[in-house]
């Protein structure tokens, strides 16, 4: 069960642990133990674990979902794919100096089509 959402959640928490080490360096180069101590910095690596944190369990939810109701294994790897690669986008982009805008801009429409693609597969499947 879920075998093909485990696959995507494992490499979504090797990201997770490499952004959150990506904090903690930001934090002892800079001296900063609570908040972002004014340091742009400690924001940018904070705000690339944050915004991993806010779009991932939605997807990883929304994904198992999908593959409980039965999807075509292609349905369920594409919108991983989509999840993953959107997620490598974003980050790359966002905490490059200066910022690679596009890849921060592919990566936020690939999260929102596949959270929008699963949910609108979900409702469907619902209702149908």
């Amino acid at each position: 069960m879920f075998a093909i959402t485990s696959l995507y959640a494992g490499a979504a928490a090797l990201m997770f642990v490499y952004l959150t080490l990506g904090v903690s360096r930001q934090r002892i180069r800079h001296q900063v133990s609570i908040g972002d101590g004014e340091n742009r910095a400690v924001l940018v690596a904070i705000r690339a674990q944050g915004n991993f944190v806010e779009f991932v369990p939605i997807s990883l939810i929304l994904m198992a979902a999908v593959e409980t109701q039965g999807a075509p294994a292609l349905a369920v790897h594409a919108l991983g794919v989509m999840l993953i690669g959107g997620r490598i986008c974003h980050a790359v982009g966002f905490t490059r100096r200066p910022q690679i805008l596009i890849l921060r801009q592919i990566g936020t429409v690939l999260n929102l089509l596949m959270v929008l693609a699963a949910g609108l597969g979900i409702l469907a499947h619902a209702v149908l």
